[in-house]
């Protein structure tokens, strides 16, 4: 006789028990692996490195052949414990303990994965006559430098003629309770370095030095004032942070030769990773005056973007409110998450479990949470599939 389904929970337990930190696999892709074959999917382990990069072990699983194809996303990689000490539990234990379930990954995102995963061997089961696919791409790079994760195994799936149609991001995107909110959009993030370029010299004699402090204030102020932009309907107003300030000197009698200024721009869909940067250089440039200076930027990985709301993004919320009897906000606020990388393949949203413990000690997440969770993704599936 088969086997029910495995409960979240178990699979929870099983995945945090892998201490599969970036970017090890720890056996937790294994793990879903074999209950997805299990199940009736199609599903390998996939690899990839690159120069100056870890190798990285990814999974892709399919059920069914056919269209509409609904795939959940999320990631098994974990950040470190830090010192097990300073947990209650061992980190890797996925101890249950007041209505909790214990350990790194519990909200971040085992716990989603965990919901996901029973919530599609549940449907499966059932899935006679449903026309169309479930899927699943998991990562064990996201929490790293997330260059052989997501990205690649996407690149991996559509080279194989693999099509996808909607997504669902297992982030934890709830605020204080299960499914107040899904993320249907990301701002983008740009980093840039500016080095002010003077002449070091003794304070004693200025006239043989050039203070590239003189112009700090100015082009700190430059960079923040005016706003970028007053924010749209959708996203908050872009903002620039400086995140260090260096002049590299430690003597009170030294005029430095260099200032270096580090900053980051979290920016909404108004910009373009190019039109941003092109407004920061006429920034400095107005306000370095005469002072040289060397102003680069890092790759951008993160480039804003928006699912707009629409019979998709409803689905997901009716889903939530059938079970949980609350209605999400949609919110594209927070940091970068791998929906920059999926949302060039399909229409994308976020929606999770309560993320206030995650990469904390002690991270930990509501037992109930992670069962209310794979009952939304199975109301999910039941609606997307009965004529979405």
């Amino acid at each position: 006789m088969p086997q029910p389904p495995l409960a979240a929970l178990d699979i929870a337990r099983a995945l945090i028990a892998c201490p599969s930190v970036t970017p090890d696999e720890a056996g937790a892709l294994t793990y879903l692996r074999g209950i997805l074959v299990e199940a009736g999917f199609a599903a390998e382990i996939v690899s990839f490195d690159a120069p100056g990069a870890a190798r990285v072990d990814n999974l892709y699983a399919r059920f069914g052949r056919g269209a509409p194809h609904l795939v959940f996303a999320g990631h098994t990689d974990v950040v470190p414990p830090g010192d097990p000490a300073k947990w209650r539990f061992d980190p890797f234990s996925g101890e249950i303990a007041d209505g909790m379930i214990w350990g790194r990954g519990a909200c971040d995102m085992k716990g989603g994965v965990a919901a996901a995963v029973a919530a599609a061997l549940r449907f499966v089961v059932r899935k006679e006559g449903v026309k169309g696919s479930v899927g699943f791409l998991i990562t064990g790079d996201e929490e790293g430098a997330a260059v052989n994760g997501t990205v690649k195994l996407l690149d991996w799936a559509l080279a194989k003629g693999e099509r996808f149609d909607h997504c669902i991001l297992g982030e934890p995107t709830s605020r204080e309770k299960l499914g107040d909110m899904i993320k249907h959009g990301r701002r983008g993030s740009l980093t840039g370095r500016l080095t002010l370029i003077g002449k070091q010299g003794h304070v004693a004699y200025p006239h043989l030095a050039d203070n590239p402090l003189r112009a700090l204030a100015p082009v700190l102020a430059a960079l923040t004032e005016p706003p970028l932009d007053s924010g749209t309907p959708a996203f908050d107003a872009s903002n620039l942070e400086a995140t260090s300030v260096d002049v590299g000197n430690r003597a009170a009698n030294v005029i430095p030769g260099e200032a270096r200024i580090v900053f980051n721009i979290r920016f909404n869909d108004i910009w373009t990773p190019e039109t941003l940067r092109a407004e920061i250089e006429k920034r400095v440039a107005r306000a370095a005056g005469r002072m040289r200076y060397e102003l680069t930027f890092d790759p951008t990985n993160a480039t804003a973007f928006l699912t707009p709301s629409g019979a998709f993004t409803g689905l997901v919320a009716d889903a939530v409110q059938d079970v949980v009897g609350r209605r999400p906000t949609l919110s594209t606020s927070g940091g970068t998450s791998d929906a920059r990388f999926i949302k060039n393949a399909c229409p994308v949203v976020e929606l999770g479990l309560v993320g206030e413990t995650m990469h904390g000690v002690d991270e930990r997440a509501p037992v109930d949470d992670i069962e209310a969770l794979s009952q939304i993704y199975e109301r999910i599936l039941e609606k997307y599939f009965a004529g979405f």
